[in-house]
């Protein structure tokens, strides 16, 4: 840790870093509270669930463990109903209704005015707003670009066969907007907006309805919503627009049709009331919706509905419910509803233990102060967005653009608490989000990729048009998957947020991490250039000459049959057309269909194999299983039918088992599976093209249920490289059970060890390809006394010297030619290796 760049980051933001004139201070906070980060552990995801306290939850397990809570039933209202209620329920009630003015005095809302529903989160209270308000054909529901997609799915979407109570299908209008604000520069307001100015986006109609004229009097309902704190960029809205649309939305729709009839305003409060609850006294807001794990990080699945008592009166729930009516008849169309609001919209019993928890994560907010922690993590948010901006490639192009609409009149204060960002390579390529994401866990750094539900922002910061959104569909991307470069440009960004427990040795980790890892300084080779470690000095001339007095050989050959189980190593092996005979075979399939890996299931490294040719049997083992099991190889033994399967692209014909081998695998895992193996003479690539079609070609080269290639080949020479870099590393990683890590060249689960060399000379044998290898993330596991462990090593240190864009390469893939195979083909240990330079 440099002190240095500590004691200059508190020059700036001491005063408000740390929590200076609180209970604790935030090293405190951390040494009591978050024992559990003492690990190294950097989490930097507070926007997607920020974390409990430890001594919040003891709180919490105390009060369970004192008290007997019981189902509180009729106890929404205000007033005891005290007949037929038992004491126990009683007391629940008492616990919901101080919850939910504990609930109101966060957003400093007067009871008086306003009501508080218990949700299943934020999502739900929206869900229950687009069900419940009056949509006419003269409605609108008007939104920012910058929303999340619960905010959305009010407008609705045409599903087949749906009955949708939402402002299309109800022949509302919906449009999204931008909006833009000036600021006073006179130095007078103090930097007030003085003008908002809204631009409207193409307008949406259900069947392509044409726009009736507006009842003169005014009487339709429209709704605007806008999140307090966009949860892309960071960027706050003015709350200014609340009043604005509730007083005067002429100002700002001038002329528009859609400026007349009553408006409402609706606030996505989920990530911005952590720091700046909107206050309800000044704004009245006639919706905010909110969940508690963003704030205090426990319970989650628990939101709240805030909603004034005008607004109330227009929404309609047409469900009905025990918790929601007063008397129903069973045979007949008889229902008589409740009148108190919080009896009219909350379904079902209450979630009355999550209720009850909230009073202990809104005493640890309040013990620290709302503006406290918004000036605390606001200054680790300023100092990560400064850093970033100043970093630098050697040929001076801007590592990072950062994704914010904030003015040099905007204080950091302001600023919120998260950055979305995304960083490009030297020449002004893009690093790929995905890459950032999985090498910050290398780091043991938490962070958020993507667009994060937030489509509208998404594409607005990127500059992503709708051609390229749809382009970018058409070729296959969706939320979550690992797309994150389409035609050159990215689909999304790197979320870093703080949150009030977060520390700037937290951010200063985080900056390191970036720095070594995607900053190209002068004589540095790694930052996505693949380094070939003590090679790296050679010339192709000269790898050459050395190349034609190398003597390599073959050390080791292993043979793996059942993919991601273990193989087993032999002196001598025959050849077929898939590779090595019977190497990767067979695989393991879910009861859903999922092909199961170690990196799915890990108890996978456990199950050893063994393939007796003469006898034609596969034997396999596992400390699970009391017996081994011997698999019939001759084509007669299968009795499980054809099945077809894809994987990788690739579609396989494929032979299944009786119950007894899948029984003793399901064991040999702890989950329901089956065992397949590959059946098909030829092996076909198949492409989803548009809509449902598959196209496929047969190849003549083979592959059973490999990733990539027939063979993995790697050097000792590599290996032991790799070796003296992770026992020289300044801060000497440890492996789980105390020991310096040290990789065996089998951790790869190559086919093929060889010995000879300079590391790395592989890289640049001719005609073998050259690729990532797509069980990087297995090498991590280890398994010792019949447990599997996991680290980060020693993928970590690789990904430190041996990346190209993405892709952390060891070992080269080797294709068998096939017009070399004849009917006697072997590969046998002690064999040369004769290789040929680039």
């Amino acid at each position: 840790m440099d002190y240095a760049d500590k004691e200059e980051f508190l020059k700036e933001f001491g005063e408000d870093y740390g929590y200076p004139n609180g209970p604790k201070s935030i090293d405190q906070i951390r040494a009591t509270e978050f024992k559990r980060l003492e690990n190294g552990t950097v989490y930097l995801d507070h926007a997607g669930a920020t974390l409990y306290s430890e001594l919040q939850m003891e709180a919490i397990f105390r009060d369970f463990t004192t008290n007997v809570y019981g189902n509180p039933p009729n106890c929404k209202s205000l007033i005891h109903i005290l007949d037929s209620q038992s004491d126990i329920s009683l007391a629940t009630c008492d616990i919901v209704r101080a919850a939910r003015e504990q609930v109101l005095d966060y957003f400093n809302a007067s009871m008086k005015d306003y009501k508080c529903i218990f949700t299943s989160g934020a999502t739900a209270a929206l869900k229950l707003v687009g069900e419940a308000f009056p949509w006419s054909h003269q409605s609108s529901y008007m939104y920012t670009m910058e929303n999340h997609n619960s905010v959305l799915g009010i407008r609705d979407h045409v599903y087949p066969l749906a009955i949708s109570r939402y402002a299309l299908s109800q022949g509302a209008a919906a449009f999204a907007i931008d909006v833009e604000e000036a600021v006073d520069n006179d130095g007078l307001s103090e930097g007030l907006v003085t003008s908002t100015k809204i631009s409207l986006h193409p307008i949406q109609r259900r069947k392509g309805a044409s726009f009736p004229e507006r009842d003169p009097a005014g009487d339709a309902y429209n709704l605007f919503a806008f999140p307090s704190e966009c949860n892309f960029s960071g960027s706050r809205f003015n709350l200014d627009l609340v009043n604005i649309m509730k007083k005067n939305p002429e100002r700002i729709l001038e002329i528009s049709p859609f400026s007349k009839g009553r408006w409402m305003v609706l606030i996505d409060a989920a990530k911005g009331c952590v720091t700046q609850p909107p206050d309800l006294s000044k704004y009245p807001v006639d919706f905010v919706v909110m969940s508690f794990y963003k704030i205090f990080g426990y319970p989650t699945g628990l939101g709240a509905l805030i909603m004034r008592n005008d607004a109330a009166k227009l929404l309609k729930n047409t469900y009905f419910s025990g918790g929601t009516v007063a008397a129903s008849i069973a045979d007949i169309d008889f229902v008589k509803r409740r009148q108190g609001v919080e009896e009219l919209f909350e379904d079902g019993s209450a979630s009355f233990l999550s209720i009850a928890s909230i009073r202990h994560g809104f005493n640890l907010i309040n013990s620290l102060t709302v503006p406290a922690i918004c000036r605390h993590i606001a200054s680790l948010g300023m100092y990560v967005r400064k850093v970033l901006l100043s970093l630098r490639h050697e040929n001076g192009a801007d590592v990072c653009t950062i994704y914010a609409t904030y003015t040099s009149e905007v204080s950091y204060h302001d600023t919120g608490s998260m950055v979305s960002f995304n960083l490009k390579r030297p020449d002004g390529s893009w690093f790929g989000y995905r890459e950032v994401e999985k090498l910050a866990s290398l780091s043991g750094i938490q962070l958020r990729t993507g667009c994060f539900c937030n489509p509208g922002a998404c594409a607005k910061y990127l500059g992503l048009s709708h051609s390229d959104l749809l382009s970018n569909i058409e070729a296959g991307h969706v939320c979550w998957d690992d797309n994150d470069i389409i035609h050159g440009k990215p689909t999304g960004a790197i979320r870093v947020s703080f949150g009030y427990m977060s520390t700037f040795e937290d951010a200063k980790k985080f900056i390191d991490f970036i720095r070594n890892s995607f900053v190209s300084f002068p004589n540095k080779s790694a930052n996505g250039n693949l380094s070939r470690g003590g090679s790296s000095h050679f010339s192709p001339e000269g790898m050459e000459r050395w190349l034609s007095v190398s003597k390599y050989v073959i050390k080791f050959i292993t043979v793996y049959p059942i993919k991601s189980c273990a193989g087993f190593s032999v002196e001598r092996w025959p050849l077929c057309s898939t590779g090595l005979l019977h190497d990767r075979e067979w695989l393991l399939k879910s009861q859903t269909g999922e092909i199961l890996t170690q990196k799915k299931v890990p108890e996978m490294c456990l199950i050893s194999t063994y393939i007796d040719l003469n006898q034609e049997i596969l034997v396999v083992k596992s400390p699970r299983c009391r017996d081994e099991l011997p698999i019939n190889l001759k084509p007669d033994s299968y009795n499980g039918g054809i099945d077809e399967i894809d994987l990788y692209g690739q579609r396989y014909e494929v032979l299944g088992y009786a119950d007894e081998v899948n029984l003793w695998f399901s064991k040999a895992i702890g989950r329901p599976c089956s065992l397949l193996q590959c059946f098909s003479p030829k092996f076909r690539v198949c492409l989803n093209k548009r809509g449902d079609t598959v196209m496929c070609r047969d190849l003549e080269s083979r592959l059973n249920f490999t990733n990539e290639a027939q063979f993995l080949l790697v050097s000792e020479e590599s290996v032991s490289d790799l070796n003296s870099k992770l026992s020289s590393k300044a801060d000497t990683r440890k492996g789980i059970d105390g020991v310096t890590v040290k990789v065996n060249p089998m951790r790869f689960r190559p086919n093929l060890v060889v010995s000879g060399g300079e590391p790395y000379a592989e890289d640049r044998w001719r005609n073998l390809k050259i690729g990532g290898c797509n069980r990087c993330q297995m090498i991590n596991f280890t398994h010792k006394d019949g447990q599997v462990q996991k680290s980060k090593e020693p993928l970590a240190t690789l990904a430190s010297y041996r990346r190209l864009k993405g892709k952390i390469l060891f070992g080269i893939l080797l294709r068998y030619d096939i017009t070399e195979l004849d009917t006697d083909s072997y590969l046998e240990v002690g064999q040369e290796v004769h290789v040929n330079p680039e």
